[in-house]
């Protein structure tokens, strides 16, 4: 079954497995940004790509609207330091205050 994922009023993104909710990633929107606050999964879907699932649906909103991403959220900013073909989302000025090579 193919995830569904969601952007919804409470200004985060969801990702659904069937009906259930399976997790969701928090945001904050700028102008010209989006920062990603927190990402949480549901206990029962934990160990199965979820989060990164999630993550990587953001990212691709995010370089689809134009938008840098602040990654405030430590999964996210792990993430990223694992799958560098998104890095260049962060402000290459920022990436250091994040932890994320290329700054």
């Amino acid at each position: 079954m193919e995830p569904r994922f969601v952007n919804t009023e409470q200004s985060r993104y969801e990702i659904y497995l069937g009906e259930e909710l399976g997790g969701y990633a928090e945001y904050r929107r700028g102008t010209d940004h989006i920062e990603l606050t927190h990402t949480e999964v549901n206990e029962r879907f934990r160990g199965q790509g979820v989060a990164g699932e999630l993550v990587r649906r953001a990212l691709e909103r995010a370089r689809e609207e134009r938008m840098a991403v602040l990654p405030s959220c430590p999964y996210v900013q792990r993430w990223l330091g694992e799958n560098p073909e998104y890095l260049d989302l962060v402000p290459g000025d920022r990436r250091e205050e994040f932890g994320l090579p290329g700054g």
